[in-house]
């Protein structure tokens, strides 16, 4: 059939109107090229769609089926149009975004809320990954951005940093050091420790390893997890104790009591990182947004 959405919205104009002087004054065309127009949709669809007289225009019984369906078409069509302008601007799309357990128990939550309040239209998909698998999708492009433990040095990565924390001893509630208000990192070098895989957990052992040195030992693993949440479950047994980063305290698990260090002035950043890609206006929105975005002060 020979008829597209020009004739569709003639049609509409004159079935909302039903006066084909009234439709074409707003359609700002002559009459008779919509009356014409009109005649060559119902010649192609094969049905008269106005009863004409000379005082009045209606509907036929087949031409309120096909203004149900023009309707639903043209509305289709505007949504189309807009969200596709919306792309191209950067006000719609879609984001993948890794993080960490770090980000998601920091600044991560605040982050997301505010840029969807900002873009409604971006849709955000998150997705669970340490440092090093976020790192490889990223590379392939699989991910848009993400949220790591820094520090990350890649030539064709973007970074930003929006979180700092401190170093924190996760103990189980009725450990010798418990009601301690605070501890010397020393004073755990003869624990036994819970820590992260050291294949998933590879750039927090980094760090970890690095200031334990400095205290003059190197951390006993006794148990793993993958997640911070096994990390926590298992101190809650009295499997050992735990280093961990500030944020947790977000998450107070009971059984649980986070204990300042206070010799160790490090902190450990979580960073987002992506690939600046011009051709995908949404990561440009979300990168936009990330550079304004205030550093979250160290937590205590």
């Amino acid at each position: 059939m020979k008829f597209g959405l020009r004739h569709i919205r003639h049609f509409a104009a004159v079935a909302e109107d039903l006066h084909y002087r009234k439709a074409a004054e707003r359609l700002n065309i002559a009459q008779p090229v919509l009356t014409r127009s009109v005649q060559h949709l119902e010649k192609e669809l094969g049905v008269v769609l106005f009863d004409r007289t000379n005082r009045s225009v209606n509907l036929t019984s087949a031409g309120k089926v096909f203004l149900q369906g023009c309707q639903v078409t043209l509305a289709t069509m505007e949504g189309l149009v807009s969200q596709t302008l919306k792309t191209h601007s950067g006000e719609a799309g879609h984001l993948r975004i890794g993080y960490t357990d770090f980000a998601i128990s920091g600044e991560l939550p605040k982050i997301l809320k505010s840029f969807r309040q900002l873009y409604p239209d971006i849709s955000v998909e998150p997705l669970h990954g340490v440092t090093s698998s976020q790192l490889d999708l990223i590379k392939t492009d699989k991910l848009d951005f993400g949220f790591v433990t820094g520090p990350i040095n890649h030539e064709d990565l973007e970074t930003q940093t929006v979180q700092e924390d401190k170093y924190v001893a996760i103990l189980y509630d009725n450990h010798p050091l418990a009601k301690r208000s605070s501890l010397l990192l020393s004073e755990l070098a003869d624990e036994d420790f819970v820590l992260g895989t050291p294949s998933a957990w590879q750039h927090f052992h980094d760090h970890l390893h690095r200031i334990c040195r400095g205290a003059g030992f190197v951390p006993k693993m006794v148990q793993h997890a993958y997640n911070s949440e096994g990390i926590f479950g298992l101190v809650a047994c009295e499997m050992g104790i735990s280093i961990h980063t500030s944020c947790a305290e977000n998450y107070l698990r009971k059984g649980l009591i986070f204990k300042k260090i206070r010799d160790v002035s490090d902190t450990i950043k979580t960073i987002s990182i992506w690939r600046n890609d011009p051709a995908f206006p949404a990561r440009k929105a979300f990168a936009d947004f990330l550079k304004q975005y205030p550093v979250n002060a160290t937590q205590h």
